[in-house]
Order: structure tokens, then C-alpha cells, then sequence
């Protein structure tokens, strides 16, 4: 069959492009239904890449948070009408110490590959996870990002040196608030903080134990364990800040993605002993346990779809453009897309 793809070919222009895909093949066909836009795609569009990187990528199809409806199976593994997260990890090796993310082999859709800005989309059976009766297709849009979140959280429970009383957030945007939210269910004994610049974002985190502003933190407060989701230019003075206020021995979790070098006080790193781990992207199992958790949680679904900014439907290309132009005037919240082209 032919499928068409819309790609990126130029920062904010589209084509329509044709790939011939066999329904024969080991993979299943499925249609997506559900798209959320995320920074990194913004980065594309926007063209705010270095031009090296934007001319090996380009043209390429964008969008690597998106749910949809397998159509055709023939592997067996999933009913036709099936809703599924798409998992945008493609690995191509399997290491017994390196996780799938991690591998330099792995490709990775709307980065090194194709996103899922397509009619149909072609996937591996086990890069597909099938989501539950009754479980907002608009919030699971965004099941990638919540899965960031789920492996960073997951990566802390293995390697931090001891156990949290007090785990401190910073970042209030998207990713800053999934996480505070997971570590508040998954670690209830513990104080969750978030630190937080935006006065009008911070009031979206009620869950959290306290809220401290980036600019009037007190000089004695301490935390434990530190996640980091800020990124872009403000990682560094986050890190400067975390580095202040963690325990000696603490873990700082860093999950912002930062385009440009950022300084670190590395003799207070050393001095305290401090454990520094970097989290990118996410695997299968934390899709899996993502997907289980907000089963066992519906309360979390509820605090979840507050992050839904707001649903844009796409009918033809031109639709596109529009849609993430919008996308770059939200202030908070998940711009979700609603793929009916």
C-alpha cells in the first residue's frame, strides 16, 4: 500500500510524501489517533537546531508522543480496533548492562527516524503497548513524556545511596509537573517540594508538600534527592541551586535537555559526594509501568488531564503549521492533536 507522510523539509514548511509499505510484513499497521507536541519537536519546526543538524535530518516527519488504533495485525498480537501507546525507541540490539534508550544503535522516531506524523505508522509488536478500557485517549496522548518521568523515577530507585524524606522538583513546566506528581503517589512517606519560577504555573502543583520560588529559597533548606526538568538556558542555575540545598551523599536526577554546554560547581559535587545521573527518553518497561500505574491510580488521570492546554484536530496539511504555531503561544499545558487527515 502507499502511505503518505508528512515530513518536515524546511523550518515551517511540509510536504506530502509517498512510501510504498507491505501489509505482509512482521509489523502491525496502526492509525494514528492522538499527537502531543513536545519541545523537541518545537525545535524542528522552529529551526532553532544548528543548521549541521537540521540539513542531516530534514526532511523528516515529526511527533514521537502519539496513541492510535491498530488496523491490521499480521503477527498476530493484537485485535484490530486495539488502542496503543507508541513507543518511539526502535532498538536494534539487546545489551545486558546498557538499556534500549541508551544504545548509540537505537533509533529513535521524529530524532534519527520518521516520526509518527503519518496516515499509518508500521511498528514492531513490542513497540506498542495496549492501553485500557476507559483511559482518556486525549491525557494518553502524552504517555511518552509521562514515561520520561516513570524511567527517571525508576533509574532513582536503583542507584540513589539511601532513602527520601524530602525530594525536591525543579521545574514547573510539563515534565516537572508528571514528575512531582508520580514521586507524590509512588513515594507517599516522603515530602514532595517543587521549586518553581512561575507564580501562575506553580499553582497547578496543589499536590505537592511546598512550593518554593527559585528566588526566595531559605538558606537552610535541604532535601534529600534532586530531579532536575528545567533545561534549556536555566539548567545551569538550577543545578547551582540544587548543589546548594541537597544533603551530602544526595542524587540529582537531571532530566532537562539543554542545547548549549552548562557550568557546574564541581568542587561542591565532589565535597558533598554527590551522585549525578543523566535521564534520556524511556524503554518499553517504562511504557508498561506507566500504563499500569495510571490503572492503579485513576486519581492521577484526573490530576493528568489538567495538563490537556488544549485539542486541536488536523484535516489537511495546511492544518499543520497552524497547529504548532498555536502550540508555541501556550503558556502551560500539552497541546494535543487530534490526527483526522
Amino acid at each position: 500500500m502507499i502511505n503518505q507522510v508528512y515530513r518536515l523539509v524546511n523550518p515551517r514548511h511540509f510536504e506530502v510524501h509517498y512510501k510504498d509499505e507491505s501489509l505482509s510484513s512482521p509489523l502491525v499497521a496502526v492509525r494514528p489517533t492522538y499527537f502531543s507536541i513536545c519541545a523537541a519537536d518545537q525545535r524542528y519546526y522552529t529551526g532553532k537546531r544548528n543548521k549541521e543538524v537540521l540539513s542531516k535530518k530534514l526532511p523528516m516527519a515529526l511527533i514521537h508522543e502519539a496513541v492510535g488504533e491498530v488496523v491490521h495485525d499480521p503477527t498476530g498480537h493484537y485485535k484490530v480496533g486495539t488502542h496503543v501507546a507508541l513507543i518511539p525507541d526502535d532498538p536494534t540490539e539487546e545489551n545486558p548492562v546498557i538499556e534500549e534508550n541508551y544504545l548509540r544503535s537505537t533509533r529513535f522516531h521524529s530524532s534519527s527516524c520518521d516520526g509518527f506524523m503519518q496516515d499509518y505508522v508500521f511498528m514492531k509488536p513490542n513497540r506498542l503497548v495496549s492501553l485500557f478500557d476507559g483511559l482518556d485517549l486525549e491525557m494518553a496522548s502524552f504517555t511518552e513524556l509521562m514515561s520520561v518521568s516513570m524511567h527517571a523515577i525508576r533509574q532513582f530507585k536503583r542507584r540513589a545511596l539511601y532513602p527520601a524524606s524530602t525530594l525536591g522538583v525543579w521545574g514547573d513546566g510539563n515534565l516537572g509537573f508528571i514528575t512531582c506528581l508520580f514521586l507524590k503517589n509512588l513515594f507517599p512517606e516522603a515530602k514532595v517540594y517543587l521549586f518553581s519560577k512561575h507564580n501562575d504555573k506553580a499553582e497547578h502543583f496543589s499536590f505537592v508538600d511546598r512550593i518554593y520560588y527559585i528566588d526566595h529559597v531559605p538558606d537552610d533548606l535541604t532535601v534529600d534527592h534532586a530531579f532536575e526538568c528545567v533545561g534549556g538556558y536555566g539548567s545551569e542555575s538550577a543545578f547551582e541551586q540544587i548543589i546548594d540545598h541537597i544533603e551530602p551523599m544526595g542524587t540529582i536526577m537531571a532530566l532537562g535537555v539543554s542545547e548549549y554546554p552548562v557550568a557546574l560547581n564541581t568542587r561542591m559535587l565532589l565535597e558533598k559526594g554527590l551522585s549525578m545521573i543523566g535521564c534520556s527518553r524511556s524503554g518499553r518497561v517504562d511504557f508498561v509501568n506507566t500504563i499500569h500505574f495510571l490503572e492503579e491510580h485513576p486519581h492521577v488521570q484526573e490530576y493528568l488531564k489538567t495538563l490537556v492546554g488544549s485539542v486541536q484536530t488536523i484535516h489537511e496539511i495546511s492544518d499543520i503549521s497552524k497547529i504548532f504555531e498555536h502550540d508555541l503561544m501556550t503558556s502551560w499545558g500539552k497541546t494535543v492533536v487530534k490526527w483526522q487527515i
